[in-house]
């Protein structure tokens, strides 16, 4: 039987950030007697919501949902200053596990709204990080996902013009987008360094090394989660077939049939444990050998919220 190679690219899986709201969840269980409800998602990941809920965690839609007084967290994706008001005037006990470099493209908003530009945002409608984003300054952001939607826009003083990005992004489709708005506005500015995160920008930069060399990839990740999206978007535009799999039940055994090489990743919200789940699911097709190809070592780590007792 023939070997299948396994190219297991690196970073991938669990970022700082995501590290960091699941932690604050799961401490605030172990020390509070009261149910935990959570706004949405904690991060964008069926197994990580799943295992949480387990655990006694309440996810819920909106704070209409959550008892007054009760302690709620906010995702890692950020909320809107409304949000925020909301959960003070029901009297909330709010923990915010927002992604510090959510909160900085946060901080960004308002500074450029304070000085009286208009805030472009790169990013994608409807996703949780977006809503918050814009929320800061609602009256004077407008959201573009694409060249084309650059091409529409129309902005009142295009000599004060400033533009943030969803930190989720690709980077070389940002990239093109930014380009086509620095040329329809020159005197646009920005944040000194990119909104898009560390964590996202190495795990397109891992897939990439190896994603012309495989015959298949598969991407860990749930549909709702960006990161993970993009990485399967990325290896298709490198030419490779590519599916986004939520775990190993979802691989499907004909997508294997002609695979000698599975470049294999994960979105930074997907769990570490589902890719070693996939690589044993493959091997029960066969001896595999995997090779692991690490682009960047990541050191980051973020200091849990202040409310939440440190263990």
């Amino acid at each position: 039987m023939t070997k299948r190679t396994i190219l297991l690219a690196s970073p991938r899986s669990f970022c700082a950030g995501v590290e960091r709201a699941i932690d604050a969840v799961d401490l605030l269980l172990t020390d509070r007697p009261e149910p935990i409800y959570v706004r949405k998602q904690i991060v964008h990941n069926t197994h990580v919501v799943a295992d949480l809920e387990s655990k006694g965690a309440v996810f819920v839609d909106e704070l209409d949902q959550v008892p007054d007084g009760a302690t709620v967290v906010f995702s890692a994706h950020g909320v809107s200053p409304a949000v925020r008001d909301e959960a003070v005037r029901r009297g909330l006990d709010a923990i915010d596990a927002t992604c510090p470099l959510v909160t900085k493209v946060h901080s960004e908003a308002k500074r450029y709204a304070g000085r009286g530009d208009t805030i472009v945002l790169i990013g994608h409608a409807g996703h949780e990080e977006v809503e918050g984003t814009m929320g800061e300054a609602p009256e004077q952001t407008v959201l573009v996902e694409n060249v084309a939607d650059v091409a529409a826009l129309e902005l009142p003083d295009p000599d004060r013009v400033s533009y943030l990005t969803q930190t989720t992004l690709a980077v070389d489709e940002t990239a093109e987008v930014l380009g086509a708005l620095r040329a329809k506005y020159p005197a646009l500015r920005g944040p000194d360094s990119a909104d898009i995160c560390y964590a996202t920008t190495n795990r397109q930069d891992a897939l990439a090394a190896i994603a012309t060399e495989a015959d298949l990839v598969l991407v860990v990740g749930s549909a709702n989660s960006s990161n993970s999206v993009r990485l399967a978007e990325l290896a298709r535009r490198h030419g490779t077939t590519a599916y986004l799999i939520d775990g190993p039940d979802d691989i499907e055994a004909e997508w294997l049939d002609q695979a000698a090489v599975i470049g294999l990743t994960a979105g930074a919200s997907a769990p570490p444990v589902l890719v070693q789940s996939v690589i044993d699911t493959i091997a029960l097709l066969g001896p595999v050998e995997v090779v692991e190809r690490e682009v960047a070592r990541e050191t980051v780590r973020f200091h849990l919220p202040a409310a939440v007792k440190q263990a």
